[in-house]
């Protein structure tokens, strides 16, 4: 019997705990915490960080695709030099 209503008294504990987290806000409950005000900065600086860290990837992206090309290029003129001086060499001999 002690038993039964304890159980009936935690379950109506229980279901009155659950209504009142379902309460609406009022006005002066709905404005946001220091926590809250604090996490949104944090949000938004992220985001600021991260559209930085992208244009700088992509900036740095594109300098490295144009060295690449430069020395590409650098390479190409360097073999034709060489391969110019070889035949002349097999000329002379």
């Amino acid at each position: 019997m002690l038993r039964e209503k304890f159980v009936i008294g935690l379950a109506a504990l229980s279901l009155l705990a659950g209504l009142s987290a379902c309460q609406k806000r009022d006005e002066a409950s709905a404005e946001k915490g220091p926590a809250e005000k604090a996490g949104a900065q944090v949000d938004a600086a992220t985001s600021k960080a991260g559209d930085a860290l992208n244009k700088a990837g992509e900036k740095t992206g594109q300098a490295l695709q144009s060295a690449g090309e430069k020395t590409g290029e650098a390479v190409r003129q360097g073999g034709e030099k060489l391969e110019g001086t070889a035949q002349e060499a097999q000329k002379k001999e």
